[in-house]
């Protein structure tokens, strides 16, 4: 894909995404008659979701008939080969959404010859938008911003995400770690906006033992644009059945993965 095909998407998704996280506010606006249902223990979902989803689904696919879709609510179309796809995420945290907090995003990544090639993460209710991608610098809001650079957990706060997808007991060793190093956890129940902070320099690092691509990707081009690392999230079939998360600063990254992944 050239340059400018590129940045023809890069542009179409960061109106997008406002568009979308301007819709999803609206149905914030009016919780009280919200209808919302249960996908399982601690995973909610609402016609927001879905509304917001189908929204995003029918503008790419009128500006990019060509590019194939994965949305956590509608699931996938066709792909194959190097053909580039949209990992939707409509309102991630939908929890706090449908109670009334404001730790909600709208995150849409693109991917394309197995790279992550951008990713939009917008908190309308905070009205904050951080983007990032190829030959596109991470920015919050239109201003720069990149990773904190930090030596150890202790010098700043490591999202911890987790999800009923696993036992507590795949993660609770590693928690207990982290806090025996010194560090403190962060949790405010998005993983894509966790993601974004660690982005623009406000955690230091994020860690969860299997997270969905819909619930990252979108922010990890953020963090890779803003000089962060991370494991390899599209290793084996992450794109399609999710995968463990570790990222941080260059300088820690080893450390926590160390940390995170030790025994």
């Amino acid at each position: 894909m050239t340059p400018s095909e590129l940045d023809a998407r890069f542009r179409f998704a960061e109106a997008l995404v406002r568009e979308a996280g301007a819709l999803a506010l609206t149905y914030f606006r009016r919780l009280d008659s919200l209808t919302v249902r249960s996908k399982g223990l601690q995973d909610m979902a609402s016609e927001a979701d879905l509304d917001v989803e189908t929204m995003i689904r029918e503008r790419i696919a009128q500006a990019f008939p060509e590019d194939a879709f994965l949305g956590e609510e509608t699931g996938r179309t066709e792909f194959g080969g190097e053909q580039g796809i949209w990992v939707v995420d409509p309102i991630d945290g939908t929890q706090p959404f449908v109670s009334g907090m404001s730790s909600w995003c709208v995150s849409i990544a693109f991917v394309q010859g197995g790279r992550n090639r951008m990713g939009f993460v917008y908190a309308p209710a905070r009205e904050e938008l951080f983007t990032g991608g190829d030959g596109h610098p991470a920015t919050l809001n239109g201003r720069p911003i990149r990773v904190k650079s930090a030596a150890s957990v202790r010098e700043g706060l490591v999202a911890a995400g987790y999800s009923t997808r696993l036992p507590p007991e795949r993660f609770l060793p590693a928690f207990e770690r982290l806090l025996k190093a010194g560090g403190m956890f962060y949790r405010d129940g998005s993983g894509a906006l966790s993601l974004a902070y660690l982005a623009a320099g406000r955690l230091v690092g994020y860690v969860e033992p299997h997270i969905n691509a819909w619930d990252c990707l979108g922010a990890l081009a953020v963090i890779e644009a803003a000089g962060g690392r991370s494991s390899d999230f599209l290793a084996g079939d992450g794109l399609w059945n999710g995968n463990v998360l570790i990222a941080a600063s260059p300088e820690l990254y080893p450390s926590l993965e160390t940390l995170f992944l030790e025994g």
